[in-house]
């Protein structure tokens, strides 16, 4: 059994249609479901089995025999190894096609609920250069191509700057050119990789752990500004404030810029002390308010600061969500899962008052410091376990929500608090999830007492699978 599931076998395959983590679905001849790495729906190829679980295969093309009228060129040339925009071969219509359907399977299949029908997918404004956020790994250990490795040329000592490859943390990936954060981005990274030369600055070496420049983290917002933030390894030859003075000399457009020497075993930024080269330390990102009369809101962002890195359409995702819920001025309304902030904040000049719960004692900081910030004084937030915070106590302390909106994390939300919210019994509220099989477990769990209204797909990251769902829950009339 052990070696027949390990032996690689080669099949022509039909694909049928788009799976998870950007893989397609095909079967094989006795109908087990094979998922096909580098296929897109429609496509008929000949693939590599790889892989033999009981109920499914994995397999990879070889060679593709006739292209689906829906496969496209990619636009970047790391496509084929990076494996950050894995569904970029696959038109831009037809991603979101797929992904609609998803949810609504997710629904229907995983909820078994009822659903109305839903609202068009909203498009991405941008596919490409959508993202205000990149890291990039400096690496002794260059990830290289089946076709460099068969020249038979030494490949040792060889750098990269970019991105980890698949499934391995000790190689990354050359990146020349990224199509997912607007400039000066690619410049800041390429800059980095002819300057390290010319002073030759070592990289990061992940086994020996020693190196002058480890990662480097590249922040754009809306109204313009930049930040870069470069860690530093340990290297006594590097003299980082050399470096960043140089870094800013090359590009005045960057507006702070900031550094760490992390002597850690790992790039986790959240417990280093970051250091102000120049700038604020932060950069100002701006959304427009839902109302043309109110004020639009500005967010610091610091290097550690969470913020949707797709900005327009989290933007967008709000409005869909507040035009859902159809917010009235005396209303009391729980933002769970808040975050920093964003939601609540976007909400509050619509409403009586907007309280906020969020695990992350450090996000909670900064909805609270954004609140005053924005002049906003009609929320509140509050740290903790939603599963202890939001008790019964809680609630008569700080009033039964008149409705509420949630936004978890993709685990969706625990039995417990979906007990809670039936306690609570809103009229109406709304449910905002980046992973609509959870969400989809959720509300079965509570489709005795709501229905869904309305729902609409939401596309936050273009050539990924990823897809964001909002969702509408009404209480069902006593028949």
């Amino acid at each position: 059994m052990g070696n027949n599931r390990r032996k690689k076998t080669l099949h022509e395959l039909q694909i049928t249609g788009a799976g998870a983590k950007g893989k397609a679905i095909a079967h094989l001849p006795e109908g087990k479901t094979v998922f096909v790495s580098g296929a897109v729906p429609g496509d008929f190829v000949r693939a590599l089995v790889y892989k033999q679980k009981r109920s499914y295969a994995e397999a990879k093309v070889v060679e593709i025999i006739t292209p689906s009228e829906k496969r496209i060129t990619p636009e970047c040339a790391h496509f084929e190894h990076c494996g950050g925009c894995k569904w970029q071969h696959l038109a831009y219509d037809a991603q979101l096609s797929f992904k609609a359907d998803e949810v609504k399977q997710n629904l229907s299949r995983i909820g078994h609920l009822k659903l109305p029908t839903p609202e068009p997918i909203l498009p991405s404004p941008s596919a490409f250069y959508y993202r205000n956020k990149m890291e990039y790994s400096f690496s002794t250990h260059r990830w290289l191509t089946d076709e460099e490795i068969a020249t038979g040329e030494d490949i040792s000592g060889r750098n990269a700057l970019g991105f980890h490859a698949p499934g391995r943390w000790d190689r990354v990936i050359d990146i020349e050119h990224c199509h997912l954060q607007p400039e000066p981005s690619n410049a800041i990274r390429n800059w980095f990789r002819v300057y390290a030369k010319e002073h030759n600055l070592s990289y990061y070496h992940p086994y020996d752990k020693v190196g002058a420049l480890r990662s480097l983290l590249i922040r754009t917002a809306s109204t313009g500004e930049v930040m870069t933030l470069v860690q530093f390894g340990p290297d006594e030859h590097v003299r980082p404030e050399k470096v960043m003075s140089d870094l800013q000399a090359a590009f005045p457009e960057i507006t702070t810029g900031l550094y760490t020497v992390n002597l850690k075993g790992n790039e986790s930024l959240y417990d280093q002390d970051v250091i102000t080269s120049w700038g604020k330390g932060y950069i100002l990102e701006r959304m427009v308010a839902y109302r043309e009369s109110d004020a639009d809101l500005n967010f610091h962002i610091g290097p550690k600061t969470f913020y949707q890195t797709n900005a327009l359409q989290a933007e967008a995702l709000y409005r869909v969500a507040i035009d859902f819920l159809n917010p009235q001025e005396h209303e009391l309304v729980y933002d769970l899962y808040t975050g920093v902030g964003t939601i609540a904040l976007y909400l509050a000049p619509l409403v009586r008052k907007v309280i906020g719960v969020e695990l992350v004692e450090d996000s909670i900081k900064n909805a609270k410091e954004n609140a005053l910030r924005n002049g906003i004084s009609n929320t509140e937030f509050f740290a903790g376990d939603m599963r202890e915070t939001l008790n019964q106590e809680f609630v008569e302390q700080h009033g039964n929500p008149d409705t509420l909106i949630v936004d978890p994390p993709r685990e969706g939300m625990h039995p417990s608090v979906v007990q809670t919210l039936l306690d609570l019994k809103p009229e109406r509220w709304v449910y905002i999830s980046c992973n609509s099989a959870t969400q989809a477990r959720d509300l079965a769990l509570m489709s005795d007492m709501y229905e869904v209204e309305r729902f609409q797909p939401v596309d936050m990251f273009p050539h990924t699978h990823h897809v964001e769902n909002v969702a509408l829950l009404r209480k069902k009339t006593k028949v």
